[in-house]
């Protein structure tokens, strides 16, 4: 006879709602595809349509646009990595209530990180013929940081603020002192999009830190042919920033389960942290440091890390201040499994196009209108598996 476990002295604490929506509905947006309106916008002449393509797709290299503007499809990864943050405290809180020790969240939290950062390298490699070593998905970006984001969870935080200027701080001194090659200015004279002029040339593509790092420490890997870049200029070293986005997401996180705050204050503190990131983001974007997404810059991470943390707050003051729930029921079931709803479509998005057009009249996907159907067939399926997975109480978990 197997001895019980004790009982926890305190209950686990309940699920913040308004996360599990948040989580949702960015899940959402990446199953759907960006609704294939970038696809869509390329056969047309509407106005409106290219700029709703241009907000479903990657800028080339620089992501600031009209001193506050942005691509909505550059803050998903934003979105994602800050949740990630915001969770913490509370998978913790729920996890020493349930009696864990310190260890056993620290084995934990190594235990995700590297299950992580295999998943990332496995769904990288799905169509290829090798193992592609190579760490820019966001699930090996969360694992790279994850173990760091443990060190700073429950510090004061005042330490968790300087922590995190320190690296942005260190990672804007090593791109400035790496040497610009000649051969970008040059880039720059023929308009390659990617190479940036005077002093914002450390951060031009593939020609930075960041991105020799990865020549050097990729080829270290077992592969058929060197690694030579990555095509969309992103690169393993993005990591470090990218901990401070989940950094931001922890601290967040935490004011939200501080009792000592009633609600509406939690907001306005979220909303004022918003507003002091945008600004530095803003003023640094234009002065010494520029705002590109695919490095990740610290400029880019307080940009971004403004308006995620203001989604956050129209979120929980709309759902766990106002009490409007009713319309979060679709997004909370996506929020409750992301890492379902996330693989499935890595690994089946194409396989499950395929079956539906086969099996569905061919007028569906017929029309100037399929590349929306296309995207949206295939990610109701993917919410339909796991809204049955919610109702049988199965959730994907690390």
């Amino acid at each position: 006879m197997e001895p019980t476990s004790p009982a926890p002295a305190t209950s686990p604490p309940p699920r913040l709602l308004s996360l599990d929506a948040y989580r949702g509905a960015v899940m959402i947006l990446l199953a759907v595809n960006g609704f294939g309106l970038a696809a869509l916008a390329k056969n047309s002449d509407s106005a409106l349509l290219k700029w709703l393509g241009f907000q479903t797709s990657h800028p080339e290299w620089l992501s600031h646009f009209h001193l506050v503007g942005f691509a909505l499809w550059d803050m998903i990864q934003p979105a994602f990595m800050f949740i990630v943050g915001v969770a913490v405290p509370y998978s913790f809180a729920k996890r020493a209530a349930l009696g864990q020790s310190r260890g056993k969240l620290v084995a934990h939290a190594w235990t995700r990180a590297l299950f992580l950062i295999l998943l990332g390298v496995f769904l990288t490699s799905v169509r290829a013929k090798e193992t592609q070593w190579i760490f820019t998905n966001v699930l090996c970006q969360i694992g790279l940081g994850y173990p760091f984001l443990l060190l700073l969870a429950g510090r004061r935080a005042r330490t968790q603020l300087i922590a995190g200027a320190a690296v942005l701080g260190i990672n804007w001194l090593a791109f400035l002192l790496y040497p610009v090659p000649e051969s970008n200015a040059a880039a720059v004279a023929a308009g390659d999009p990617g190479a940036l002029a005077g002093f914002f040339g450390h951060w031009s593509i593939h020609t930075n830190l960041a991105a020799d790092f990865d020549h050097w420490f990729l080829n270290l890997f077992p592969r058929s042919e060197p690694f030579v870049m990555n095509a969309g200029g992103y690169t393993t070293l993005n990591f470090v920033p990218a901990f401070v986005t989940m950094l931001a997401g922890l601290m967040c996180g935490e004011l939200l389960r501080n009792e000592a705050f009633v609600p509406l204050a939690k907001v306005k503190r979220l909303l004022l942290a918003a507003v002091v990131m945008l600004a530095v983001g803003v003023i640094l974007g234009v002065t010494i440091c520029p705002v590109v997404k695919r490095l990740w810059t610290p400029s880019w991470m307080l940009f971004s890390g403004a308006y995620v943390t203001a989604l956050l707050a129209v979120f929980y003051w709309a759902i766990d201040v106002k009490g409007w729930k009713g319309w979060t029921f679709p997004l909370v079931v996506a929020g409750l499994n992301p890492l379902a709803l996330y693989v499935m479509g890595q690994l089946s998005r194409g396989w499950t196009l395929s079956q539906l057009k086969i099996h569905l009249p061919g007028f569906v996907f017929s029309g100037p209108s399929t590349p929306v159907v296309e995207a949206l067939l295939p990610a109701l399926v993917f919410w339909l598996i796991v809204w049955w997975m919610h109702r049988r109480k199965i959730y994907l978990r690390l």
